[in-house]
């Protein structure tokens, strides 16, 4: 058997840049793991915004944390507000000074983690739209109705 390599392990350095820039000695595990820990906690709570990549940079005692997303409106917020409240979470889980940035994903159809297309229920239902189970049997429904008078669709 073969031994594969992952993808993004080989071409780190090349063509694909790291995840997280940052040196340390003595507390690399405890980094490391608090890393690990944000992205997911962050994924986990912007799986609306279409998030592709969380980098995370860290440099004496402050944390910059780079957030790649198809839909930056949703994490700003009004007037920044969400931003704000996301910055404030963040920081109580550390004790450096963090700064977030939010980079736009301009092509989300190319990036496979940005959902290029994928709709959040959540948004879906604060836009009115009914989910897509209920919308895809309401068509089917009318598809069928329709080849069973064999009539065309009503003009819109």
């Amino acid at each position: 058997m073969g031994q594969k390599t992952h993808p993004y392990g080989f071409r780190l350095g090349y063509n694909k840049p790291w995840k997280s820039r940052w040196y340390a000695d003595s507390d690399y595990a405890d980094l490391l793991h608090e890393d690990v820990k944000l992205r997911k906690e962050l994924k986990e709570k912007l799986k609306c915004a279409g998030i592709s990549s969380i980098d995370i940079e860290r440099a004496a005692n402050k944390l910059v944390v780079r957030i790649y997303t198809a839909r930056p409106g949703i994490i700003i917020g009004r007037k920044g507000a969400e931003i704000d409240k996301l910055k404030q979470d963040v920081q109580k889980r550390t004790k450096r000074e963090v700064h977030i940035d939010i980079q736009e994903v301009h092509r989300p159809e190319l990036d496979a983690h940005a959902g290029g297309g994928i709709d959040c229920a959540a948004a879906r239902k604060a836009r009115g739209v009914p989910p897509r189970d209920a919308q895809s049997r309401w068509i089917r429904r009318c598809v069928s109705a329709a080849k069973a008078s064999r009539c065309a669709w009503p003009a819109a």
